[in-house]
Order: C-alpha cells, then structure tokens, then sequence
C-alpha cells in the first residue's frame, strides 16, 4: 500500500470492482480510452492486471480517499497486458466527481517516486489523446516528454526518464 496526502493506494480486491466499475464501465468518464461494457469485463481487466501484477512487481492500484474510504479511481504502472509491447506504462482512471481536485497528480508523484526509488525503472512511458487536454498537462508537469503521435493508436505518447 502507498499513502499520499489524500490518497491510500493499494492492491485491487474483487469487491472493489463494483466501485470501480462506475467509473471504468461509464462511457463519459472513459471517452479517452477502453471502456467495460460490463461488470464482467470489468472484473476480467482488474483480475489480468493483479496477474501481472504477480509476474511483474506492479499494476494498477484501487484509489482510495483517505478520510472516507471511497474508491475514486484506478490506477498505476503496468505492461499492458491487452497492447503488449509498449514498456512500463503509467495510467489513472478517476470517477467524474474526483476530477479537477488534484487527485491524477498527486497519484502520479507517488507512482514515478514508486518507479524511480523502488522498481528502479529507466523510464515510464504513457499514452494520451490530443483531445485530453487535461491528461497531457498533468504528464507535461510529471517530467514527461511528448515522443511522438501514434495515428493507429490516435495518442500521443510521452515517456519520462528515470531522475
């Protein structure tokens, strides 16, 4: 488990996917990426990760509040194991009412310290549509560099050295 300031970040359980999946299964919250159509789907991707997760060292955490207890997100490194080939990978999903509040960088701090001190990672990379404009500030601030736009992906993707 990670704590942040506001945030606990720890390891999926199955019950959390019902929670999870208001946001990871809501097309709006999700426009930017994969969306689960359903609750199955869902606990399909949570359970591939925490798979990872055993190889690896490291996928996803369920994002938690720290003062209430609710999960408001998703999120941390990982290989995805669904477009393999890309490297370590930095991903956050918020429900819409954690959005603007800060939550996506102080997740990312905690994940690239994470990368940097622990798994001792040369970089991470992270994908982001033109369109989201918010995701591409919040990498900009995090140290990542734009690379290149992948058309097939319709993404920029931006990779971050380790420091």
């Amino acid at each position: 488990m990670i704590e942040t300031e506001r945030l606990l970040l720890r390891q999926p359980r199955l019950a959390d996917v019902p929670a999870l999946f208001t946001f990871l299964g809501d097309p709006k919250a999700m426009q930017f990426t994969h969306v689960d159509g359903t609750l199955k789907e869902c606990r399909q991707r949570v359970a591939v990760h925490e798979w990872r997760r055993r190889k690896d060292g490291y996928a996803p955490w369920t994002v938690e509040m720290k003062k209430t207890g609710r999960i408001i997100g998703w999120g941390g490194l990982y290989d995805d194991p669904f477009d393999p080939g890309w490297g370590v990978e930095i991903g956050y999903y918020f429900h819409p009412d954690a959005w603007g509040m800060g939550f996506g960088s102080e997740l990312t701090k905690a994940v690239l310290r994470e990368a940097d001190e622990v798994l001792k990672l040369p970089k991470v990379a992270a994908f982001a549509r033109p369109e989201n404009a918010a995701s591409r500030r919040l990498l900009e601030k995090a140290g990542f560099v734009e690379i290149r736009y992948v058309p097939e992906m319709q993404r920029f993707y931006f990779e971050r050295l380790r420091t």
